[in-house]
């Protein structure tokens, strides 16, 4: 059987590719941004928010205490790192959300497992045009040029059939044509570049749509999908160690503690039914990454929550940024 012996879930947030004297590249965007996500479901620009609840993180907004959470950040990624290499996994699982790299309006599932021999990331920001920082990230990302991962093709092959089997519709992909127009995108490269350390693991992906409607799946479709994940590895006849990595999360592009804090009070309490309740007005945009999350849960629920940080990282008076968390959970 292919057996869960590790879990992980992991922001990826571009600031953790870049310093955090960066990040100012970020809140840029923030500032322009027309369609920030509250999470009762309302969009406001920045200029709204602001007005709605005042510069209220300037004085936490300082180059000492981005220095101070970058710190925290690297070192919970190195931790990650160390779990990921002390297991010793013969397949990764990265669960990931697709923000128009491999799939875009005129294909867009709401759950897909690849099956192909390797994975194949597009090239999005290795342009020369492009400024420095955005070549720095392209390169946290894996997405400065065109790389190729091998991926558990027999595995993934095996995990959509059992699937379909049990009652989940789930789109099937093989490989990647054209990597300069459609390849992987961040929520693969991150977790590959940052947490591997160079090390050739055969990589399974299962991308979720949380970003687009109509068809992005409830919280409780996802936990549902993440306990057929566990079930369907088990029937495989090899003996394989799997660690199961969430990629992304948690809220952003404005913060919501109240939000991360409650998820996180849910995945260490065991509390699912929360996970499964969480509400759609509080998942969209940057938020919906936390269905990763939600479904890396379902399929873990016979390991332990071991560890858990969570940084907010604002980067804005008015309090955009992401809520960047990171956990291991083991049998």
């Amino acid at each position: 059987m292919a057996r869960i012996v590790l879990g992980l879930g992991a922001s990826h947030t571009p600031l953790l590719t870049l310093d955090s004297e960066q990040w100012v590249h970020r809140a840029q965007a923030d500032y322009a941004n027309k369609r920030l996500n509250l999470s009762d479901g309302r969009w406001l620009s920045y200029d709204e928010l602001l007005a709605e609840v005042g510069p209220k993180y300037a004085e936490i907004v300082t180059a000492d205490e981005l220095v101070r959470k970058a710190h925290i950040c690297e070192a919970s990624l190195d931790q990650l790192a160390d779990e990921l290499e002390a297991a010793n996994p013969d397949v990764v699982v990265i669960v990931g959300d697709d923000q128009a790299e491999l799939f875009g309006p005129a294909n867009q599932p709401a759950f897909a497992v690849f099956h192909g021999r390797e994975i194949v990331t597009m090239d999005k920001y290795g342009v020369k045009e492009a400024p420095e920082w955005v070549r720095t990230m392209g390169e946290g990302y894996l997405m400065d040029e065109v790389h190729r991962v091998p991926a558990a093709s027999d595995l993934g092959l095996h995990l959509v059939g059992q699937l379909v089997d049990g009652g989940v519709d789930v789109t099937s992909v093989a490989s990647v044509e054209k990597p300069s127009d459609a390849g992987f995108g961040h929520a693969f490269g991150f977790i590959i570049q940052r947490l591997f350390r160079g090390k050739s693991i055969p990589v399974l992906p299962v991308l979720l749509n949380t970003y687009y409607p109509p068809n992005v799946p409830t919280a409780a479709r996802c936990h549902d999908i993440g306990r057929a994940v566990e079930q369907a590895l088990a029937r495989h006849p090899d003996d394989l160690r799997v660690a199961i990595i969430a990629s992304g999360g948690l809220s952003h592009f404005v913060v919501d503690e109240e939000l991360d804090r409650c998820v996180i009070s849910a995945l260490k309490s065991g509390d699912h039914t929360a996970l499964r309740s969480i509400g759609r007005g509080a998942l969209n945009s940057g938020s919906s990454e936390i269905l990763n999350w939600v479904l890396t849960a379902g399929a873990v629920e016979k390991l332990s929550l071991a560890w858990v940080e969570y940084q907010p990282l604002y980067r804005t008076p008015a309090g955009t940024g992401v809520g960047a968390a990171f956990a291991v959970w083991r049998e």
